[in-house]
């Protein structure tokens, strides 16, 4: 466990310390002497830096004294665990009883201790006697309570818990973020403040540009533009619509026609939108090709009239395109089926279907990318996977390389309202005065924010 220091003060912000060192008499000099210091200081004090902010939201506590005949606390990670009582988890962190009963009780006066939940988790400074005789004592406990509130004890020299309450204000952002793909484009995202709802969108955007299965590379560059509601510690809690993405080179622009529907478009005014996506699920890898191949179950060689995804059990299949569904239901070797109708005499068929989409049936209109059906191994299948046709004029065609119709393009003045918003996206790309750069944790990339 790391060595948890409670007579470290924060190390930037002074001005900010007195007042939130209050009441703790190892820093009660470290107070004064920064008052001092800053007597003769005329300018106004600088705005709450976010490091220091976040460090009093998880490490609050440790502004306690350590205790006469105790070593210097050490930080204890604890999750609480179903079934798992609030005091019990405490208890585990590895103080007595009546330490932890007085440590719930005492934070009692800030929030329910009662009914808590599986997961929750929070962090114990844990003192351990000289001589290791005897139970260890809890110096302090920090636990976060919401996305931009947090409750704190630490024990004072007189041995007693102190309560805090902190809570961060909450801005909006336009935030631009620009990274490389380290593991995958999900975790990458993330580490610069896009939650995965963000990152679904973008994966959405290019499904039928890039697989990211195959097509994304460690290293390779993307950027997002997004609004986001964030704390004053840097800690996303709310995100907007995705306004830019790039990814590989590859942009894609929100834009807002006439009509009122919200579309992509790339740099030319093309919509994003493929008649028919690549990929109907996600994160799944090709398993087989179309073409002759020798059947894994009946033992011969026969046409494989279709390409199949590996992907677990249960897994989203969505619709390739908008269209009318045409079939949901049993068809043979094929198990549960669902065929949908598009314009142009175009079809595509989804098959060993664990289950159909809410509402799915014959005669229901569906939107690109909507949830039809979930991955199974029904009908002749050696394990779950999804078994994807395309059809074109009642004639199977190859999925990979079909040459599918692709989709509109603005004009007129939508393409010149459209090209305005692009150009105030492409300088907020590129843009650096005015903008504000934050390390993030793992330093390795940056994140601009614009308010």
């Amino acid at each position: 466990m790391q060595e948890f220091d409670p007579r470290q003060p924060a190390s930037r912000n002074l001005a900010l310390t007195p007042k939130l060192l209050a009441g703790a008499a190892g820093l009660a000099v470290v107070a004064f002497g920064c008052k001092l210091a800053l007597a003769n200081v005329k300018t106004d004090p600088p705005p709450p830096d976010p490091a220091v902010i976040a460090a009093l939201e998880h490490e609050a506590f440790s502004q306690a004294e350590i205790q006469p005949g105790f070593t210097r606390p050490e930080n204890v990670a604890v999750k609480i665990q179903p079934g798992e009582t609030f005091e019990a988890a405490v208890r585990r962190a590895g103080v007595s009883s009546d330490e932890a009963r007085q440590a719930v009780r005492t934070l009692g006066e800030a929030m329910d201790t009662v009914h808590i939940k599986a997961g929750m988790a929070f962090d114990a400074a844990i003192a351990h006697p000289r001589g290791e005789r005897g139970p260890a004592r809890l110096i302090g406990l920090s636990l976060r309570t919401g996305p931009a509130t947090a409750v704190t004890l630490s024990r004072t020299f007189d041995g007693a818990l102190r309560l805090r309450e902190m809570e961060e204000e909450v801005r909006e952002e336009e935030t631009v973020a620009k990274g490389q793909i380290d593991g995958s484009l999900y975790e990458s995202a993330a580490r610069l403040g896009a939650t995965p709802t963000v990152t679904a969108s973008v994966a959405k955007m290019f499904a039928h540009k890039l697989d990211f299965q195959r097509d994304i590379q460690p290293g390779d560059s993307f950027t997002l533009i997004f609004d986001r509601k964030i704390t004053e510690s840097g800690r996303t809690i709310e995100t907007g619509e995705v306004e830019y993405a790039e990814v590989k080179g590859v942009k894609f622009y929100r834009f807002e026609r006439r009509d009122g529907d919200v579309e992509y478009f790339d740099e030319n005014g093309k919509n994003v939108r493929g008649f028919l996506l690549r990929t109907p699920v996600d994160g799944a890898r090709m398993t087989s090709r179309f073409g002759m191949r020798r059947h894994p179950i009946l033992g011969y060689t026969r046409m494989h009239q279709g390409i199949d995804f590996g992907a677990g059990m249960g897994t989203p299949v969505v619709a390739a395109g908008d269209g009318v569904v045409v079939e949901a239901r049993r068809w043979g070797g094929y198990g549960n089926w669902v065929r949908v109708r598009h314009t142009g005499g175009w079809e595509t068929g989804y098959a060993h279907l664990s289950r159909f989409g809410k509402g799915i049936r014959a005669g229901q209109r569906v939107k690109q990318g909507q949830v039809i059906a979930y991955v199974g191994s029904t009908g002749a299948s050696t394990g779950p996977h999804l078994h994807y046709e395309i059809w074109k004029g009642g004639k199977r065609v190859n999925p990979v390389g079909a040459k599918v119709p692709q989709g509109t393009v603005l004009a007129g003045a939508e393409l010149a309202a459209f090209k305005a918003e692009k150009a105030r996206i492409d300088r907020l790309v590129g843009a650096e005065t005015g903008a504000t750069t934050l390390a993030m944790a793992d330093g390795a990339k940056d994140v601009t924010l614009r308010r």
